[in-house]
């Protein structure tokens, strides 16, 4: 790539001089910035103090030694921290989590269901559905405020273990109110794909970025 210069200045003898910046990263020149540089140095240079193209050269190519090895350590610490992280979430494993979705897990009866509506709602009820849409449990709410978290527990040792489907309907007047719903799932495995980190369960998977809470 070019080396772009600050600015331009008139030499002694007349000569337009290119001042580059000190900072530069020498890590990204290629070799046509690199020569620029080179001889800009040799023309410009003192003649009664010349300097050793050969140790000028040796004092680069150490810098650039430096700053590969920098990146390389930098990648290294990374790819540990991503790992330190990949197992330290396997302890999610076998646990139940709270979050954002749709989909409940039912066991022992018991089951929790998080939804925060997105705006007031005068009125809503919570539903849950089986596998074939039978509602098997729900609840109805009043006066409910935009953004504010509502909670649904059910204790049924009537309802059978396994997924159910969430569906909150909420309304102001006739106008129909969206809200967020969070749901349980118990984890059965972690995965990560292309440096992100999802967690499995039975029916799908969930970003880690998307659980509101662990245990319960």
């Amino acid at each position: 790539m070019a080396v772009e210069n600050i600015d331009t200045i008139q030499g002694m003898a007349g000569h337009s001089i290119k001042v580059y910046d000190a900072n530069y990263d020498n890590s990204k020149m290629d070799q046509e910035g690199f020569l620029k540089v080179l001889l800009t140095s040799f023309q410009f240079q003192d003649p009664f103090e010349t300097q050793d193209i050969a140790k000028f050269i040796d004092n680069t190519v150490k810098l650039r030694e430096l700053e590969v090895m920098k990146n390389f350590e930098d990648a290294v610490k990374s790819l540990d921290n991503n790992n330190t992280l990949f197992f330290n979430t396997a302890n999610l494993i076998d646990k139940k989590v709270l979050y954002k979705g749709d989909e409940t897990l039912v066991e022992e009866g018991k089951s929790e269901v998080e939804f925060i509506p997105k705006r007031d709602a005068a009125q809503a009820t919570l539903y849950l559905f089986d596998k074939e849409d039978n509602i098997v449990a729900q609840k109805e709410y009043t006066n409910l405020h935009a953004n504010q978290k509502y909670t649904f527990k059910l204790e049924d040792n009537q309802v059978p273990d396994g997924y159910y489907r969430v569906s909150v309907v909420a309304k102001n007047g006739e106008e129909k109110v969206e809200s967020e719903v969070m749901s349980t799932a118990k984890v059965t495995g972690i995965e990560r794909d292309k440096g992100d980190l999802w967690v499995l369960y039975e029916r799908g998977k969930v970003s880690l970025n998307d659980l509101e809470r662990i245990g319960g």
